[in-house]
């Protein structure tokens, strides 16, 4: 058993509203100022309280196919399996957020109730889009703030530098002028700074971005305490 959290392939996980805001430091004014894109956004429910909110979000993720059943059974499953994980390795987390593995587990039903209920909204089909990093299905300059959490950087062992250089220029790509990336935690699977990050910052300089570390407020994975800020 090895002590840290292991995963195989890209898990569709149900994180709130209220763990986006902390973990990438928003206020809801700046989500209010324009269309707001979460990137391999899985069962979170983020898009779903944007929308109750009346605030301008949309979730991509390649898992958004015909078969919203299964996006629900998926998502439904990870919660099983992350709540086992999380219990063999429950010591090395800090649980001052959520209080205890229980907690956690609650608030990860909550979230994939939300995001189910939304699922059969007339116009879900608006929010919620099928594609993924490199290539998304938008138009340039659409978005104001975009987020991308626990996906770049995270599965490093999977998706390669060249795969990380193309992502970030797409993400400038449809982010607006004047707008804002967020990307959150800057660690991979073993909790380790993600080596290519000075290549990320470069890249992203090369496109006009402007780059800084921010605090998240999201304290839970070891050594998670900042996100990777692009402004344009």
């Amino acid at each position: 058993m090895k002590d840290v959290y292991e995963q195989i392939g890209v898990a569709m996980t149900c994180r709130s509203y209220e763990e986006y805001v902390r973990m990438f430091d928003l206020t809801e004014e700046q989500l209010g100022q324009g269309e707001v894109l979460d990137i391999a956004g899985g069962g979170s429910s983020f898009t779903a309280a944007l929308h109750r909110k009346g605030l301008q979000g949309i979730a991509v993720d390649p898992r958004y196919k015909p078969g919203i059943d299964q996006w629900i059974a998926e998502a439904s499953l990870e919660i099983e399996t992350s709540t086992a994980k999380l219990g063999r390795l429950k010591d090395k987390f800090d649980w001052t957020y959520y209080g205890n593995i229980e907690n956690h587990r609650a608030s990860r039903e909550r979230s994939l109730q939300l995001f189910a209920d939304d699922l059969n909204s007339a116009d879900a089909d608006r929010r919620y889009i099928e594609g993924a990093l490199p290539q998304l299905p938008f138009a340039d300059n659409r978005f104001q703030t975009i987020v991308c959490s626990h996906f770049l950087f995270l599965y490093a062992d999977q998706f390669g530098l060249d795969f990380h250089l193309q992502a970030i220029a797409e993400m400038v790509r449809v982010c607006a002028p004047g707008g804002t990336i967020k990307i959150y935690p800057l660690l991979s699977l073993q909790w380790v700074p993600y080596p290519h990050l000075p290549h990320i910052v470069k890249e992203a300089s090369r496109y006009g971005g402007t780059t800084e570390l921010y605090p998240s407020r999201l304290p839970f994975i070891p050594g998670s305490d900042q996100g990777l800020q692009i402004k344009l």
